[in-house]
């Protein structure tokens, strides 16, 4: 099945989960299953659609096998929402690359954008890898950073990273894996205006929640849903996804 990004993702944790649960590493499924070990990583990193009979052979190998159920659209949304908004902001900060990317991070102009700048204001929203903003006027020295942290970049015809030329003015999107972890960036001619927010003896450079409204739809969808209080109602329903002991 070609999945979608979300839902590969979460057949790809799932896999993960069940996988480091038995304290296999990647090497371990595929010489039990016959698969490569390149594509059980990329079955897992969710950046590429699987085969259901590949898919189910993974989990079979692991003693699991998955179900598959419906709920209302976007309730995954609404449940990461709500799991979030129980934790607090360092907790919540562990799930993301922020501080591998600050550790790694070097001449470069940025403020945090996007869904990781209203996560390090306090707004308890999914914030998969690093959103920045950059500077078209750098990017000599962005192409030189990624090369250096041994960056691939995002394909969507092929929904997975591939190695190919990082510069970002080269024409593919701004969105890079890398040893600082994965990059959305927005080019600019200029940075936004940013206020620094602190947590502990850490300072980062972000865009404002009312900017970000503006700016960025989807982060503004996101702000409205756990502003309306849904994130604070138990949400009803399976996951959409679930691992469970294989029968027969």
């Amino acid at each position: 099945m070609e999945s979608s990004t979300r839902l590969g993702g979460e057949v790809g944790r799932l896999l993960r989960q069940e996988r480091e649960l038995r304290r296999l590493t990647q090497r371990d499924l595929a010489t039990a299953t016959g698969i490569a070990q390149t594509t059980v990583a990329r079955v897992e990193s969710g950046h590429r659609g699987a085969a259901l009979p590949l898919v189910e052979r993974l989990f079979a190998a692991l003693g699991r096998q998955l179900v598959v159920g419906v709920e209302d659209l976007d309730e995954d949304v609404d449940r990461q929402i709500a799991q979030l908004a129980d934790r607090g902001i360092d907790d919540r900060l562990l799930d993301t690359d922020v501080e591998r990317f600050r550790r790694h991070v070097d001449g470069i102009s940025y403020v945090f954008d996007g869904p990781t700048a209203a996560l390090l204001q306090g707004a308890p929203v999914p914030a998969p890898g690093v959103h920045v903003a950059l500077l078209w006027s750098e990017a000599d020295t962005i192409s030189e950073w990624l090369t250096g942290r041994y960056a691939s970049r995002w394909m969507d015809r092929w929904q997975e990273y591939r190695h190919i030329p990082v510069d970002p003015r080269e024409p593919y999107p701004h969105r890079w894996q890398t040893i600082a972890g994965e990059i959305h960036a927005r080019m600019c001619d200029e940075l936004p205006e940013s206020i620094d927010v602190r947590h502990g003896e850490r300072h980062y450079p972000v865009v404002p929640l009312a900017e970000l409204a503006i700016a960025d739809p989807g982060v503004a969808r996101l702000l409205d849903r756990h502003r309306a209080g849904r994130s604070g109602q138990p949400v009803a329903g399976e996951r959409r996804l679930t691992g469970q002991p294989a029968t027969g």
